[in-house]
């Protein structure tokens, strides 16, 4: 197991962890961004399965979130404002009306602090960063750390945990997109399976309506496995509504097995997800643009998909679903396990 790290421009540095299998998990200090992960199919060929750009200055905006930690509150906030114990918060707006991904000052554009950690049986680095009350809008001085972690059975786990001196609002995630064919086609022909009964109800602004639908006789059914191409393919509103897929929080059922199951038969790679937050984003990169250089291709649409495991924003309109309120000095800790196989 080892930590290797390349000063890349400025003050970014690229951590790459690698086992004794030929993974490998590269990210910067800049955004906590994930730039590359290599992991064999079932020849044993070792190929990148996550998109990210060829020149490492196109970071520095983002605009897709390639790879990146999300933050304050990951997802749309609608009318960029919420109310917190009588109180009215005004965001800054940067989708519309609305904010995406915590706006200009998010965690995706923040420089990191970084300390790596070796131990028997993973190496992992540790993310720092300390947001000052009132930045964005939100309220608190929120101190919070990201923890990536890779271990010598190929699992890539990623630990958060954050605390507040005042009560605010947090829905931490990553925005990392996979591509288990090795980017060679879209992710049209990638299996998931989803152990979720309810999907939230978007509007034509992509705001949820609070709404959960049940994902029975829907393309939204993944209880038995259906490839993303459905979806693509779907008339259903919901479907045509984010321009032909998937952009959609999925509340996950309480299970002793994983939440997320993705096969491409192709590679005969698998990834299964697993993680203690109360539902997932899953996200088909229907907005992403032709003609970005990539490392290894050019970009298309479908050519990723993103598994947001995260609390919802949409909480801050809808009561009824699971809060992403966090309590002065209480403690925000969540964990994400990303485990790959080969056939």
């Amino acid at each position: 197991m080892k930590i290797a790290q390349e000063r890349i421009v400025n003050d970014w540095i690229e951590y790459t962890l690698s086992n004794n299998t030929g993974m490998s998990v590269s990210f910067l200090n800049y955004g906590g961004i994930i730039t590359k992960m290599i992991t064999p199919d079932q020849n044993g060929k070792l190929e990148n399965i996550v998109l990210g750009y060829e020149n490492y200055n196109d970071y520095k905006d983002n605009s897709n979130c390639f790879g990146a930690i999300i933050g304050r509150v990951a997802g749309r906030i609608d009318n960029a404002q919420f109310n917190l114990n009588g109180q009215e918060y005004n965001l800054q707006k940067n989708e519309g009306n609305h904010q995406l991904h915590g706006g200009e000052t998010a965690f995706h554009h923040t420089l990191w602090e970084a300390a790596p950690i070796h131990e028997e049986t993973r190496v992992g680095v540790k993310l720092t960063h300390t947001s000052p009350n009132g930045e964005g809008g939100y309220p608190g001085r929120v101190h919070a750390s990201v923890t990536y972690w890779l271990t010598t059975d190929n699992d890539f786990i990623i630990d958060y945990e954050a605390e507040s001196d005042q009560d605010t609002v947090l829905a931490l995630t990553n925005h990392t997109y996979f591509n288990l064919s090795g980017l060679k086609e879209t992710v049209g022909q990638h299996v998931v399976t989803m152990n979720s009964d309810y999907f939230l109800e978007l509007d034509e602004e992509l705001i949820p309506t609070g709404k959960l639908v049940d994902v029975a006789n829907t393309p939204f059914d993944l209880r038995h496995g259906k490839s993303l191409e459905e979806g693509f393919d779907s008339t259903y509103p919901q479907n045509l509504i984010v321009g032909n897929g998937y952009d959609h929080y999925f509340l996950l059922n309480d299970t002793d097995q994983p939440n997320i199951l993705v096969e491409e038969n192709h590679s005969g790679r698998t990834l299964s997800i697993t993680t203690d937050q109360p539902g997932v984003v899953m996200y088909t990169a229907n907005g992403l643009e032709d003609g970005l250089k990539l490392y290894g291709r050019m970009s298309e649409k479908h050519l990723g998909v993103c598994f947001e495991t995260q609390g919802p924003p949409a909480s801050l309109h809808h009561k009824d679903l699971p809060s992403i309120v966090l309590k002065a000095n209480e403690t925000y800790e969540k964990q994400t396990v990303f485990s790959f196989e080969s056939k």
